[in-house]
């Protein structure tokens, strides 16, 4: 016996010492289970969501959590017969869904695929369409019509009709002209995928037209490859060529038109978007007779609310928010419309809060008060006047969901600290609650609305066990004031067997876009998020791994976030050197051997940070940077730094132009088809690192775009950032 109590502890010791691979970080082999596409049905108690295996969608009780009815089989369908399925749209009357598969993605929220329509009661499986792959299908209020688009025009099939499909627009035509979803910036910066909807009683279909053709275009090289492998290109490369405007350049002209299902009558509405301004979202309302149609200026500093009748065409200014500097795509994003009212975020008062106007205009009341800002709105149950939101109500670290009563009172309904996110029934009377902190992974509870948790839907214990018998480094929050007087939040993680005796290297990482938060209390903490997994293996490696969120990150209100307007890149560098000379002075810390790296915004920040002037970094990465901001997109750009015409001060701060001033070690990665922060960046950059006389590393990633990944990619990827760091800080 004693022998064997023996051998269990030497192999519980081995247990907890057992190192993380880069392998099993990049193949998914600690990935956390979720809750797959969660959609709250009609009747107000029950939900339904994706089979853990991916077969089913299966409705379930609030009430209990137990599976009460089984809606789509892949196996058990009438009619048409698939393979697998990669998700749904419910039908409103919930009768129906559409099934999609065969999907491909186009951009980051686009992308085709093959629909089918499924009805629930009879298990009938049909063809949307026999024309082709599908984008961004709406379903009319009653279910029996669907609007998609093709090859960029508007298609509409009536499933009273046996499924009869119509062509709606016939001008759509590639890099000229998009009906219905979105051209690249819009999707990219305004953050969705469709601009086309039915009004409320489905005998109206609304649209965003874009006009592109004046737009610049921007051309990729492809190649063959390898995982895919692109044949076509075995010997000579090809191009993809597409609209992308840059800051101070053409964007699409923009247009709301609707179209009558009865006569077919097609009608420009007219909405009062400016010459060169925005149309980032279209909503139907509870009313027959009114859209609601957003509009910004160029400078962004300026959001219309519209109601528009779409037969008439007349449009109604309802509600105009204008505050200094710029309105955010947050506050866009969670609007919220109902039958009588609209929830409008504002950071008017200095911190993002809510705020309640009728469905005609007319201001309300000042809905919440959360400490350091609303961050997402859940709805408003008119029925009793009651609004659901998530908010950082504690500190910057940490996410609450929360209820304010009509009344004015303001409950917290999730107790634990870290970041909780909720999904409402639609009689606001449960929520399922998805929690996480920095340590632990995600675990979902249905809530009644007074926060009590009725059940537990998963745990993620499988992976909690298994994370245990790996000696992970815990993430240390702290606090620390630089040389300006100015607190910043950080985040640090020390090797597992760490001795305060020694000095060691330290591996600064940092996103630093404006609004952004990388120290936080949640799972998705790190630099390549779950958990730090990867910044966990750097500590594998020697390092101290340190993240410090700077100037113009979120969660600390408008003044924090907007200070860096019309000159991004110098406050956020100006914190990270300033990180980098308080850790030196920490006891246990290598001053001289201090590294900083960062992807996109944060590889920006970490050229800009090496070139600040002061040498404290003595190796850096930064993959896909933007290295000149006349190179990037005009919506996000322009919402920061106004246009380079108006602003070319601002614009001439950056790593370019610092390139001689770099110091440090450096190592550059970019993806060849990167779509979003174009290859371009990295070559003009580097050109102005030859003529400066800089030695540097570069890295290139054949038919990747912004997310760097395919095959070995990331594998890859990971391991030159490690290797780099650990040659040259060690």
């Amino acid at each position: 016996m004693t022998t064997c109590f023996a051998a269990i502890a030497v192999l519980a010791t081995w247990a907890a010492t057992n190192s993380v691979s880069l392998k099993d970080i990049t193949s998914g082999a600690f990935a956390p289970e979720y809750l797959r596409t969660i959609t709250p049905l009609n009747d107000g108690e029950t939900y339904a969501q994706i089979s853990q295996d991916g077969n089913q969608i299966v409705a379930f009780a609030y009430k209990t959590g137990k599976q009460t009815a089984v809606l789509f089989d892949v196996n058990n369908t009438v009619g048409e017969r698939i393979e697998r399925f990669e998700d749904y749209i419910m039908s409103p009357d919930g009768k129906k869904m559409l099934i999609q598969t065969n999907s491909n993605r186009i951009y980051r929220r686009s992308f085709t695929a093959d629909y089918y329509i499924y009805t629930i009661a009879t298990r009938r499986l049909e063809r949307l369409s026999d024309n082709g792959p599908q984008q961004a299908p709406v379903w009319s209020q009653d279910g029996w019509q669907v609007a998609f688009v093709r090859d960029n025009n508007i298609y509409l099939v009536k499933l009273l009709y046996d499924n009869a499909e119509s062509q709606v627009t016939k001008d759509g035509r590639k890099n000229e002209v998009i009906n219905g979803i979105p051209d690249w910036v819009y999707e990219e910066e305004f953050g969705f995928n469709s601009a086309l909807a039915f009004n409320a009683d489905g005998t109206m279909l609304c649209w965003v037209r874009f006009d592109e053709t004046k737009v610049p275009e921007f051309s990729l090289e492809t190649y063959k490859g390898l995982k895919p492998e692109q044949k076509q290109y075995a010997v000579y490369p090809g191009a993809y060529a597409y609209k992308y405007p840059k800051a101070g350049e053409q964007n699409s002209t923009v247009g709301v038109y609707s179209y009558d299902i009865k006569s077919h009558q097609t009608r420009q509405l007219d909405v009062p978007v400016p010459a060169d301004g925005y149309i980032p979202r279209l909503k139907a309302t509870a009313s027959a007779d009114r859209m609601i149609v957003y509009t910004m200026n160029r400078h962004q500093d300026e959001l219309c609310l519209y109601g528009v009748n779409p037969r008439s065409t007349v449009s109604q200014l309802i509600v105009k928010e204008s505050v200094p500097k710029y309105v955010g795509e947050d506050v866009i994003h969670n609007i919220r419309i109902t039958p009588n009212n609209i929830i409008l975020p504002s950071d008017r008062d200095g911190m993002m809060q809510l705020y309640l106007y009728s469905i005609t205009g007319t201001l309300q009341r000042k809905l919440t008060n959360a400490r350091n800002g609303v961050t997402e709105v859940y709805g408003y149950d008119e029925a009793t006047g009651n609004v659901y939101y998530q908010a950082a109500g504690q500190d910057a670290l940490n996410r609450e969901v929360y209820v304010t009563l009509k009344n004015g009172k303001t409950q917290q309904l999730t107790t634990e600290r870290g970041w909780n996110s909720a999904t409402f029934s639609t009689n606001y009377r449960y929520f399922i609650n998805q929690w996480s902190d920095a340590d632990t992974p995600y675990r979902y509870a249905i809530c009644n609305n007074q926060g009590k948790s009725i059940c537990q839907l998963v745990d993620n214990k499988q992976l909690i066990n298994k994370l245990s018998t790996y000696n992970l480094p815990k993430k240390e929050f702290f606090k620390f004031t630089t040389s300006e007087g100015v607190e910043l939040n950080g985040v640090m993680m020390k090797p597992a067997d760490f001795n305060p005796a020694k000095k060691y290297p330290v591996v600064m990482w940092q996103y630093s876009g404006p609004g952004s938060q990388q120290v936080k209390n949640a799972w998705t903490i790190g630099s390549m998020g779950n958990g730090g997994l990867y910044d966990a293996y750097l500590t594998q490696r020697g390092f101290i791994v340190v993240c410090v969120d700077g100037r113009g990150t979120g969660a600390r209100g408008a003044d924090f976030e907007k200070c860096t307007y019309k000159n991004i890149g110098k406050l956020e560098a100006r914190d990270q050197v300033e990180t980098a000379l308080w850790l030196g002075k920490q006891p246990y810390v290598d001053a001289d051997n201090i590294g900083i790296w960062g992807w996109s915004y944060g590889g920006f920040c970490t050229l800009m940070s090496m070139s600040e002037g002061r040498p404290v970094f003595k190796a850096g990465v930064a993959v896909a940077p933007p290295t000149s901001w006349r190179y990037y997109d005009s919506v996000y750009t322009e919402r920061f730094m106004q246009t380079p015409q108006e602003n070319p001060t601002g614009y001439d701060d950056n790593p370019i132009a610092r390139a001689d001033k770099l110091h440090g070690a450096l190592l550059l990665c970019h993806g060849l088809a990167d779509d979003n922060v174009h290859p371009q960046n990295t070559f003009e950059y580097t050109e102005a690192l030859v003529q400066a006389d800089k030695d540097f590393r570069m890295n290139v990633y054949t038919n990747r775009n912004h997310s760097i990944y395919g095959g070995n990619t990331r594998n890859h990827l990971l391991r030159q950032i490690a290797d780099f760091l650990v040659e040259h800080l060690q």
